[in-house]
């Protein structure tokens, strides 16, 4: 189209010398001499003309049919992929399998933890921003495995491995909203997060890794807690939230979220330093903000749960939790205060180290 537009200009200049400067030659000169000029002058401008609708024509055949094999062979993807399996059997990581090192078992996953469907256009595009601190072994069993389910429902996906440096107290919400944040720096047309823990491999890939109408819940059945779901009553508020609810309080609430949707409940809160309690305030930002919580089906909403050492419970997460409503505004992803140390590429993710400062005394 730029090429016939560079033409079409030409055409008009063409057109326009030829009546500006040979209108003014006709008053000076005699009648004989006018007459040849225009008589050459129009065989030139025929040849020319004729040219151009040579070029024009020749144009537009070649690049309607150009675009035309273009809009078949950009077919989206079946809305249910075809190469699922269902339920799927955890397997050991191959020992030569490194997170530095290019993967000889991911060949179609490109350079940062990217991928997107070869023989079609994928529906949905999504980042999953996995938080991460001290666990390269359980790191390393969730890129083997989750890799593979991704491909398999022909995402258009990045994985994003976000390390909070140093040894600090943890802050998941400061870490989910910087990483947030760089990946829209990174990538503005992300319109889809996946906030993923990192111990958690999913053992049905039909629970779809897709972008939902409203924010979603996928743990809803982990084999740590029999797959038992014991609050299915409780829906109203944030204790009241459906969630599994552990020995030490914590509730396991992994989210998939529109853009818009995090920006409107402000994102995390950066209140809870510690484990515990940022999830259920994000419940209580969704349903303050009158969204409601998707969940799928808990025959395929399965997920195998890692063995970690689990860190010190946040003592203070009650006393947030109660105010939870009343900070929404001011609290997440409009005012999170972090530095970026660094962004590295490795095979199977884009790695963003992230400090969040101190817990205040």
């Amino acid at each position: 189209m730029i090429l016939t537009s560079i033409w079409n200009l030409i055409y008009i200049i063409q057109r326009s010398l030829f009546y500006n400067n040979h209108g003014y030659k006709y008053m000076h000169r005699n009648v004989r001499q006018q007459n040849n000029i225009s008589i050459n002058y129009f065989e030139s401008m025929d040849q020319f003309e004729e040219t151009y609708r040579t070029f024009l024509h020749s144009f537009l055949k070649n690049y309607l049919s150009i675009s035309n094999s273009r809009n078949i062979s950009l077919n989206y993807c079946p809305p249910i992929p075809p190469d699922l399996r269902g339920p799927l059997t955890v397997n050991e990581v191959p020992i030569d399998f490194s997170l530095r090192m290019n993967s000889s078992y991911h060949h179609d996953v490109k350079f940062g933890g990217y991928y997107q469907p070869k023989t079609c256009v994928a529906r949905h595009k999504v980042a999953i921003i996995v938080p991460y601190r001290d666990r390269r072994e359980i790191l390393r069993h969730f890129l083997f495995h989750t890799h593979q389910i991704l491909q398999r429902q022909q995402l258009d996906y990045r994985i994003y491995v976000c390390e909070q440096a140093f040894n600090k107290t943890f802050n998941k919400g400061i870490v989910m909203n910087s990483c947030f944040k760089e990946i829209l720096k990174f990538q503005p047309d992300t319109p889809c997060f996946i906030m993923h823990d990192v111990d958690l491999l999913l053992i049905d890939d039909r629970n779809m890794y897709t972008c939902p109408t409203f924010p979603r819940h996928l743990s809803v059945a982990i084999d740590k807690f029999r797959f038992y779901l014991p609050y299915t009553s409780l829906v109203g508020g944030v204790l009241g939230m459906k969630y599994f609810p552990d020995k030490r309080g914590f509730s396991v609430f992994y989210l998939a979220m529109r853009r818009e949707h995090y920006l409107l409940v402000n994102g995390y809160s950066t209140e809870y330093w510690g484990w515990g309690g940022e999830d259920d305030d994000m419940y209580a930002r969704i349903i303050s903000k009158e969204l409601k919580v998707e969940r799928p089906p808990a025959s395929i909403a399965r997920y195998k749960m890692l063995k970690h050492t689990h860190q010190k419970l946040n003592p203070a997460r009650m006393k947030f939790l109660r105010t939870a409503q009343t900070r929404i505004n001011s609290d997440g992803v409009n005012n999170v205060k972090y530095h970026l140390l660094s962004t590295s590429f490795y095979h199977l993710y884009t790695h963003f180290l992230i400090d969040v400062g101190e817990a205040p005394k």
